[in-house]
C-alpha cells in the first residue's frame, strides 16, 4: 500500500489545484464577457471568445491548476483528490461576489465552510491507495467487466445527452450541458490517473511509455479534456458562474467517486472510516446545495428590497 507521506503529497498538490481552478472560472467568465460583448456568444455557438486575452488568461490559470491536479492523482487516491475539488467552489464563489457582483450570501458563506469541513473529514479518513508498479496493472483494472460496462453506459448516455437534449433543452436546463461534462469528466480522471502513474513510475526509473496502454490512455485524455472543455464554455456563458461551479462540482464528483470505487476498488481499513468519508461527502453536498440556493434567494432578497425601497418612497412622497 501506498504511504501516507504520498497522501499528504496529493493533498498539497489538490489544494493548489483548487486555487488555481477556482480563479480560472472567473478569468474565463470575463473573458467570455468581453467576447459575448463583440461577437457571438459561446452559449449560441460561437467561438470569439479564442481571440479573448482575458480567456486565454483563465486557461493558463487552469491549465496550471489541471497540472497540479493532475499529478495528485499519481500520489493519492481519487477518492481524496477528487472531493477537494471542493475549495475551487469556494475560490470561485467569493471571487464571483466581488469580482463579477454576483452576490454570495450569509447562506453561501455557511455553504463554504460546509465544504471546507467536509473536506477535512475526508483529507484525515481517505483510504491508502494499492501499489502499482505497472500501467498494465491499471489497464488490467479498466478492462475488468464493472469498469467497462460504466464506461458503455456513460458513452451512451453523453451520445444521448449531446444530440438530443442539448439542441432542444441546453439553453434552459443547465444540468444538460454540465451532464456531459461530468459524465465524461469521471472518465478523464481514470485515463489521467493511469497517465499520471506511468509518469510518476517512469521518472522513478520505471519507462512506461514502451506500453501503448499508457499511449492510449494519453490520446483519451485530450479527447475528453477537449470535450469538456467546450461544453462546460457554453455553460459558462449562459449560467451564472455561482451555480455553475457548484452543481458541476456536485455532479463530477460523485461519479468520479463512483467511477474510482469501481476500477481501483480503492480499500478500507473498517466500517467507520467508510462512515466517516460518506459523512464528509454528504456534509460536501450539504454545501454545495447551500451555494446553488445563493443564487435564488439572492433574487429573491433583491425583490424584496425593491419592494421595501418602492413603500419607502410612496410613504414619503
Amino acid at each position: 500500500m501506498v504511504g501516507t507521506s504520498d497522501n499528504v503529497k496529493g493533498f498539497i498538490l489538490a489544494i493548489s489545484s483548487s486555487i488555481f481552478i477556482g480563479s480560472s472560472f472567473i478569468i474565463k467568465k470575463m473573458g467570455l464577457k468581453k467576447a459575448g460583448a463583440s461577437g457571438t456568444r459561446a452559449g449560441d455557438g460561437g467561438y470569439s471568445y479564442l481571440k479573448e486575452p482575458w480567456w486565454w488568461a483563465g486557461m493558463i490559470a487552469m491549465f496550471v491548476g489541471e497540472g497540479a491536479n493532475f499529478a495528485a492523482y499519481a500520489y493519492a487516491p481519487a477518492i481524496l483528490v477528487t472531493p477537494l475539488g471542493a475549495l475551487s467552489i469556494i475560490f470561485s464563489a467569493v471571487l464571483a461576489h466581488f469580482i463579477l457582483n454576483e452576490c454570495l450570501h450569509m447562506f453561501g458563506v455557511v455553504g463554504c465552510i460546509l465544504c471546507l469541513v467536509g473536506s477535512v473529514a475526508i483529507v484525515l479518513h481517505a483510504p491508502l491507495e494499492r501499489n502499482i508498479e505497472s500501467v498494465k496493472q491499471v489497464w488490467h483494472l479498466a478492462t475488468q467487466t464493472g469498469f467497462i460496462i460504466y464506461t458503455i453506459v456513460v458513452v451512451i448516455v453523453v451520445i444521448v445527452l449531446i444530440f438530443v437534449y442539448v439542441p432542444k433543452y441546453g439553453q434552459r436546463y443547465m444540468v444538460v450541458y454540465i451532464g456531459v461534462c461530468s459524465l465524461m469528466g469521471s472518465l478523464t480522471v481514470m485515463a489521467v490517473k493511469a497517465v499520471a502513474i506511468a509518469l510518476k513510475l517512469s521518472f522513478s526509473g520505471s519507462n512506461q511509455f514502451k506500453y501503448f496502454q499508457t499511449w492510449f490512455f494519453t490520446i483519451l485524455v485530450i479527447l475528453f479534456c477537449v470535450m469538456q472543455l467546450i461544453y462546460l464554455n457554453k455553460a459558462l456563458d449562459t449560467f451564472n458562474t455561482a451555480v455553475v461551479s457548484p452543481v458541476y462540482y456536485v455532479m463530477f464528483t460523485t461519479l468520479t467517486i463512483v467511477a474510482s470505487m469501481i476500477m481501483f476498488k480503492e480499500e478500507f481499513n473498517n466500517a467507520s472510516q467508510i462512515v466517516t468519508v460518506l459523512c464528509g461527502f454528504v456534509t460536501i453536498l450539504c454545501g454545495t446545495f447551500l451555494l446553488h440556493k445563493t443564487r435564488d434567494m439572492g433574487d429573491e432578497m433583491d425583490l424584496l428590497r425593491l419592494i421595501e425601497d418602492f413603500k419607502i418612497n410612496v410613504f414619503e412622497h
